[in-house]
């Protein structure tokens, strides 16, 4: 058995979730200080995430038909740094929502690809995936604690080339790593297994749960750095309070292994739903409190480490070897519409209902995940 390209896998990892820390919260900050309103802020936010309900698919079945996956990985990033790079022609609206939708189509691309890629080389010991996936969080923590300070320092005008910066990092990332292919991939019939799999107990209502954790993310990706800039706390503070939620998530990672030898997926992912819920009522209502603001961010173990790893577990377990790209892909899906959708109803209700409102309601769409889970998901051995 060849050995884990295990520092590879880890910093491909670390340079793409180094670009999600650049975005999720410093997008709408960027378009803010170009002086967009809140509403074309959720509409710009939501782009990306809505060619998730696009690219993925297409991407994933050509990955299992193909099985050139890192072909893509590499073309994907490619095409992302060359697509995003057009943000330096024009700042007005029509412009930048086809720069967000031409970059993350081919953006979109290149993580579920990627992440069948680490299950290959991973092979008979999954559970080690945890292992390699922090190494993202710790990407995204030195994005949002080196860019926070920079932002206090320099003008929100070099925010363009900090990303472009990053993006480049994951192009060569994706040249380091060595390709593999998931154990007897069928080619034939890859659609009539994808789609038995799917009417399997319970693998629908795990999709619909991933549309909604997402959809109650909304308002803390698009509106929690301007929420907590409109209390008083500076750049640089938010930048390690976001730090501060992935810190956590890794820190769930490295635990991640041995909690899944213990418990079940569908007790974790309750949990984590249930968490989620109270995170976000948190932060609607009592985000002025900074402990309450840490406690907060400290459950981003939950509502993303916790919950990420036991989806990508189930994803794995409940698809063949030739289903596993559009098994990846159509949770990039659900996820990208989930997501979608929260940063529009964030856009639109922030300034009208105002973001007590906005919070509640993204609690309430994890409960509902929550409530989904215990009822539709059978109980699995850990």
């Amino acid at each position: 058995m060849a050995p884990l390209p295990y520092w590879r896998l880890s910093g491909f990892y670390l340079f793409y979730f180094a670009l999600l820390g650049a975005t999720a919260p410093y997008l709408a900050l960027y378009f803010h200080h170009l002086g967009f309103s809140s509403a074309r802020i959720g509409e710009l936010v939501a782009i990306p995430m809505l060619m998730r309900c696009v690219a993925p698919n297409l991407w994933g079945w050509l990955g299992d038909y193909t099985g050139r996956r890192l072909l893509i990985v590499r073309l994907g990033a490619l095409c992302t740094l060359l697509s995003f790079s057009l943000i330096l022609v024009s700042k007005s609206y029509g412009w930048l929502a086809l720069v967000m939708a031409l970059h993350a189509f081919f953006w979109h691309a290149v993580l579920p690809q990627f992440e069948v890629i680490t299950f290959a080389h991973l092979r008979q010991q999954p559970e080690r995936y945890s292992q390699i996936r922090l190494w993202g969080s710790i990407g995204f923590i030195l994005a949002v604690v080196i860019l926070g300070r920079l932002f206090e320092w320099l003008d929100l005008d070099i925010y363009p080339a900090a990303v472009l910066v990053i993006m480049a990092g994951i192009v060569l990332c994706s040249l380091w790593v060595p390709g593999a292919q998931p154990s007897s991939q069928g080619r034939n019939a890859l659609v009539g297994g994808f789609i038995q799999q799917l009417r399997s107990p319970g693998v629908l209502a795990f999709y619909a749960c991933v549309a909604l954790m997402q959809m109650s993310h909304g308002p803390y990706y698009t509106f929690l750095t301007l929420h907590l800039e409109d209390l008083g706390y500076s750049r640089g503070v938010i930048g390690l309070l976001w730090a501060l939620g992935v810190v956590a998530e890794v820190l769930m990672f490295l635990a991640m292994r041995r909690i899944l030898l213990t418990f079940s997926v569908r007790k974790v992912l309750m949990v984590s739903f249930v968490l989620a819920a109270l995170r976000w009522l948190m932060l609607g209502s009592f985000a002025e409190y900074l402990w309450v603001l840490l406690l907060a961010q400290l459950l981003h173990a939950a509502t993303f480490g916790s919950f990420h790893a036991c989806a990508m577990t189930f994803v794995q377990r409940s698809f063949g070897p030739g289903q596993q790209g559009q098994g990846q892909a159509l949770y990039a899906t659900l996820a990208g519409i989930g997501g979608a959708i929260g940063a529009l109803y964030a856009g639109y209700s922030w300034n009208t209902l105002g973001p007590t409102i906005t919070f509640s309601m993204a609690s309430a769409a994890a409960l509902a995940a929550a409530v989904i889970i215990a009822t539709r998901l059978q109980e699995d051995r850990p």
